[in-house]
């Protein structure tokens, strides 16, 4: 499918407000695809279906990775929109005939990230964080300058942030994100 088709499609598929947020971190990926010297096409093909399983109700994310065969963690089971990552993945695949494995797990570790990401997993990442609809973010305004210059610091940056944000207000810290800033931690200055 190419991009205008999947938006089309994707815009009868989310929310208004959620498909605003896809399009914002469909063109930040694109941005940061220049900046840092990668595919533009597919940094916005990954931006544009990071969250194509975001609107789907809980109950039917865990029954669908349940039918599918998608690994569904302890915390996952407590926590059902973390799925979404997972199982956007395999609906980019099966949907939207997304074949390129670069794309597919840039959009699987989207939420959560994994120690040592590709460039492609990093700008998707980042993009979700920082793209223009976002508002609340601590420091975003210097968190979105640092993700033109440096994406290992910027990783370091959004995740200790994610985990602080998530440590005061007492909600589930799923331990690959642990992992994942112990890996970029030592980004930080």
């Amino acid at each position: 499918m190419e991009i205008h088709e999947i938006r089309k499609k994707l815009k009868k598929e989310l929310d208004k407000g959620r498909y605003e947020h896809t399009k914002g971190v469909m063109y930040t990926a694109g941005c940061l695809a220049m900046a840092h010297g990668y595919s533009v096409e597919d940094a916005m093909l990954a931006g544009l279906l990071h969250d194509c399983a975001k609107c789907i109700p809980n109950d039917e994310k865990i029954a669908l990775c349940e039918k599918y065969h998608i690994l569904i963690r302890p915390v996952e089971y407590e926590n059902p929109y973390l799925l979404h990552a997972r199982l956007g993945a395999f609906l980019a695949e099966k949907n939207y005939g997304v074949s390129d494995p670069l794309i597919l797990h840039a959009i699987k570790v989207h939420t959560t990230g994994e120690p040592d990401m590709s460039l492609l997993d990093k700008i998707i990442y980042i993009a979700d964080y920082i793209e223009p609809g976002r508002k609340n973010a601590p420091d975003l305004e210097r968190i979105r300058r640092i993700a033109f210059l440096d994406l290992n610091l910027c990783m370091a940056e959004i995740l200790r942030d994610t985990l602080e944000y998530l440590s005061g207000r007492g909600g589930a810290i799923d331990s690959t994100t642990q992992r994942t800033y112990e890996f970029y931690r030592q980004y930080l200055r």
